[in-house]
């Protein structure tokens, strides 16, 4: 994943909070905000989702009750060795489900946001911006952030 090098200046080893996945994703040129079907938010570049927090899915449940999970952020990723790198691991906050086979994006509980760094958290929406932005604004922001 790229390095975090834009606008919020925090140290780099705090934990990941719910709140700065919204600060990371607006922070990122060119974002829209559209509202999802339950009015939560989507974060999009170009008109394309790159972040979003998902309503209850009977494809994402707490195995434990069966109930379905409310929290679940979606992050899109730039390819399927991306997406395999961040879920093959167990211990991983980061998971997916049948839902999304062949779909090049992640699923995150904000419960299990805590796990990641602040600049994990970062490096994971700069990704999932620069997978969905177009060519230009992609190479337009690279080279504005030579360390990413």
């Amino acid at each position: 994943m790229a390095a975090y090098a834009c606008c919020v200046s925090v140290p780099k080893s705090r934990t990941a909070r719910t709140e700065d996945v919204h600060e990371l994703a607006l922070a990122m040129p060119h974002v829209t905000v559209a509202s999802g079907t339950t009015d939560n938010p989507v974060y999009q570049v170009g008109g394309k989702s790159f972040v979003f927090f998902r309503n209850p899915r009977p494809d994402a449940i707490d195995p434990d009750t069966g109930d379905r999970y409310r929290d679940v952020i979606v992050f899109w990723v730039a390819s399927e060795g991306d997406k395999q790198a961040l879920v093959q691991d167990d211990g991983s906050p980061f998971f997916s489900t049948a839902h999304f086979d062949g779909h090049p994006s992640v699923l995150l509980r904000a419960s299990r946001i805590g796990e990641l760094t602040h600049q994990e958290l970062a490096e994971l929406v700069e990704e999932a911006w620069l997978s969905r932005a177009s060519t230009r604004r992609g190479a337009t922001w690279l080279r504005a952030h030579p360390s990413a």
